[in-house]
């Protein structure tokens, strides 16, 4: 149902690597990037996109300055995918915010991993297969 979305990073090479890390287990990777030249504002920003082969679904957009976190979910064909993708964005500057597992209160089959970003995201991995 989503066809793009973006976050925001204050510091770009410290989230780019923990995501370069995390979406690794998902099969997600740098589709895209490139420095927006075009920002009279901001001539060096810089953004890249991640998602499966040819396909730019998630955004990573450098500012100056700090910005409200948001929540993302992003989906997973195993459980082990989900724990892979934990214990990379645990090794690369996650906080903890929610080990992998069921979360039956969603559905019985709802296996979630939940971790905070460089930028204080709350990103998920989730898989609803058993």
């Amino acid at each position: 149902m989503i066809d793009h979305m973006s976050t925001y990073a204050s510091d770009f090479s410290k989230t780019k690597a923990f995501y370069d890390n995390a979406f690794n287990p998902l099969g997600y990777g740098i589709q895209m990037e490139f420095v927006a030249n075009w920002n009279p504002e901001f001539p060096t920003q810089r953004i890249c996109a991640y998602g499966p082969k040819d396909v730019p679904i998630f955004w990573i957009i450098e500012v100056k300055e700090h910005y409200t976190p948001r929540h993302v979910a992003f989906s997973a064909k195993s459980r082990e995918e989900v724990n892979q993708f934990y214990t990379r964005a645990m090794e690369n500057g996650g906080t903890d915010h929610g080990e992998p597992g069921l979360r039956p209160a969603y559905h019985e089959n709802y296996y979630g991993a939940f971790v905070i970003d460089p930028d204080g995201n709350n990103v998920e991995a989730v898989c609803h297969l058993l």
